[in-house]
């Protein structure tokens, strides 16, 4: 049974082996050298005024959390990290795995497919994706889509993207509709911005993921929930305390860590009874999103695909700052640099519940080699003559695979509609074991050989 899914995904990869090799500006733009870390005066003030807006707030009201720290950098509707700033790319604090290589995005729109026909070909399919970046990844997705045509053929297709910057929106709309693209005439309006491709595919902007329609949908979260905000929380001798952020008294102008004098709301309903580690964090904001994607999954069918820096439960202190492509305090110049935490996979896999299946986490290397990363890459450099095209190929595919670049680093996680484990063709002799996601015959968590 596992064959038949090993052939559907080769015959949908023949099909992509058309498209043109990777831009060779993406390339060399992913892997310039990394910039300074200096700050520019606008950066600067930028930071100035948030730190006094965050000194204010905590002289008044007393230390704040670190989610609510994290929430004010970043998403503060006047000077937060996310809404003012484009942080992408050889200009920006950091780079992901779609500007590195169409590649990526490319195996991730053959994993969509390849989900939609194993759920019989429904009649809509809407993909989804949580925080696009600049749409590079999605312009990718359906760069595939429109080679696969034939096999799409009789759906209903569409784009909704959930993503709170407007400048970055605004990026999304230039790659993916041109200037085609028109913003609702009302801030509340659920959709707040939309446009169609050159293909006619329609797409919708949304800060919320409830405001998605409902309906068949395919869920892409790459780099998303590392930025959400955290709580953190230190064991003690006294029983489990917050981490707090505190003006520091001894040195003006800065920030500091506290804990907590006494249990807080957080610490006493989000820190698990049988915890055994010193130091926890947990993202609440991300637990609500799963189980929103768990419950969507399990009504009107689909998946989700989860791609972060991650661990399965066994790492404490991952919060961290980057700034200029370098680690940056997390405390310093709040609002001018990228926040981030590794996704807790054994936290989402708790909180999204028994109604859908969950897969993984497999490092990116696994899921990209079980997608056919490696044929891909060899159709590619067959079908290229150009020496630097070539090195340009090969120094993208170790970037993604090499287990001290990404490869190890980045875990990908699936949720899944029970019946699509269960259906006939796929589920024969199985034993659904959850720590051993190879066994399931879902495309990137099982190993496919290619003839």
């Amino acid at each position: 049974m596992r064959g038949l899914c090993a052939a559907k995904t080769q015959q949908l990869l023949r099909l992509i082996h058309s498209v043109s090799p990777v831009p060779a500006a993406r390339w060399r733009a992913a892997t310039s050298r990394l910039l300074s870390s200096s700050s520019s005066p606008e950066e600067d003030a930028t930071g100035s005024l948030m730190l006094r807006h965050l000194t204010s707030k905590i002289k008044a009201t007393g230390p704040v959390s670190v989610a609510e720290y994290m929430r004010e950098a970043l998403t503060n509707p006047v000077m937060g990290y996310y809404v003012k700033k484009n942080m992408l790319g050889t200009d920006g604090d950091f780079i992901t795995s779609p500007e590195i290589s169409q590649i990526f995005g490319e195996l991730l729109g053959v994993w969509v497919v390849s989900e939609w026909m194993a759920a019989g070909r429904p009649k809509q399919l809407q993909l989804v994706e949580l925080g696009p970046g600049k749409g590079s990844l999605a312009s990718d997705v359906l760069r595939v889509f429109t080679q696969l045509q034939s096999v799409l053929s009789g759906a209903s297709v569409s784009l909704h993207l959930v993503e709170v910057s407007p400048l970055l929106s605004r990026l999304q709309a230039q790659t993916l509709v041109g200037t085609g693209s028109t913003e609702a005439e009302r801030e509340d309006e659920p959709v707040y911005r939309h446009g169609r491709t050159a293909a006619g595919l329609p797409v919708s902007w949304y800060r919320r993921l409830e405001d998605v329609p409902p309906g068949f949908s395919i869920f892409l979260a790459h780099e998303f929930f590392d930025a959400l905000p955290i709580h953190k929380f230190q064991r003690t001798e006294r029983g489990w305390r917050e981490v707090m952020v505190d003006v520091d008294v001894d040195k003006p102008g800065q920030l500091r860590f506290v804990l907590a004098p006494s249990p807080t709301l957080a610490s006493t309903t989000l820190v698990q009874r049988d915890e055994n580690r010193e130091h926890v964090e947990v993202c609440a904001e991300g637990g609500v999103i799963i189980q929103q994607l768990a419950r969507r999954v399990a009504e009107h069918g689909g998946a989700a695909l989860i791609a972060d820096y991650g661990h399965d439960g066994a790492k404490t202190d991952t919060f961290r700052g980057f700034k200029g492509h370098r680690l940056h305090d997390v405390l310093a110049s709040p609002g001018c640099a990228d926040l981030t935490a590794d996704v807790d996979f054994a936290y989402v896999r708790r909180v999204a519940g028994m109604g859908v299946a969950c897969l993984g986490p497999v490092t990116q290397r696994s899921f990209l080699k079980n997608m056919g990363i490696d044929a891909r890459m060899q159709v590619l450099l067959r079908n290229c003559g150009d020496q630097s095209t070539r090195q340009q190929l090969i120094g993208a595919y170790e970037a993604l695979t090499d287990g001290a670049k990404m490869g190890d680093r980045f875990l990908f996680f699936g949720l899944l509609h029970p019946r699509r484990l269960a259906a006939p063709q796929t589920a024969a002799g199985l034993k659904l074991d959850k720590k051993s996601p190879a066994q399931l015959p879902v495309a990137g968590f099982t190993e496919i050989h290619f003839s």
